[in-house]
């Protein structure tokens, strides 16, 4: 019987052992960021070639990463303005724009209600005769207290902000007259309703 256990022993033994050796976890290689001898640098990381650019950060189209065109504000879309990307526009201004800038654009969105500065109304004649690449450099950049949402909100949100803002300055002056019958009839119940 103790043989038995002697056997049992010296095997749970001899696997033990062969699980102390770290071969695979020690591998004879450089680690990143650690001392090596191999360069004249003693690092093992190698440095960036110059003009090295991080994955998916090449930005070639100036117009549509920052609203400008050579260095001025862009006076146009870079895309074709659809349904899809208003509805975009608008999903993203009452998340990011509309707790200061207020849903309607007037600058008196919750924030301010709370004391907080109130910005320009997107009415006001100045914002009004602003290229539309001036919104799309704001949202970037940041403008008087507003911070940056360079990191915040996509280039195309960007501009679906933009198209968005202009939507609702060109609404601001709207005739009744020009909008579709269904829209006109809609709005005259509202107006009966609150009358």
């Amino acid at each position: 019987m103790a043989f038995i256990y002697a056997g049992f022993l010296c095997v749970l033994c001899l696997a033990a052992a062969s699980a102390c050796r770290q071969d695979m976890h020690d591998q004879p290689r450089a680690e990143p960021f650690e001392e090596s001898d191999f360069f004249g640098d003693r690092r093992s990381v190698r440095p960036a070639v110059e003009g090295t650019i991080a994955r998916g950060n090449l930005r070639l189209d100036e117009h549509f990463y920052t609203g400008k065109i050579d260095g001025a504000l862009a006076t146009t879309f870079p895309s074709t303005v659809t349904i899809e990307m208003l509805k975009r526009g608008q999903e993203r201004y009452d998340i990011y724009c509309a707790p200061c800038h207020s849903k309607t654009g007037d600058g008196l969105g919750m924030i301010v209600q709370r004391g907080m500065k109130q910005p320009e109304s997107f009415h006001s004649q100045r914002l009004l005769d602003v290229e539309v690449g001036h919104y799309v450099d704001v949202v970037t950049n940041g403008f008087g207290t507003m911070y940056s949402y360079e990191e915040r909100i996509d280039p195309a949100d960007r501009w679906a902000i933009a198209a968005y803002i202009r939507a609702l300055q060109m609404s601001q002056g709207a005739n009744l007259a020009e909008l579709p019958e269904s829209d006109q009839q809609r709005i005259q119940q509202i107006v009966e309703v609150e009358e």
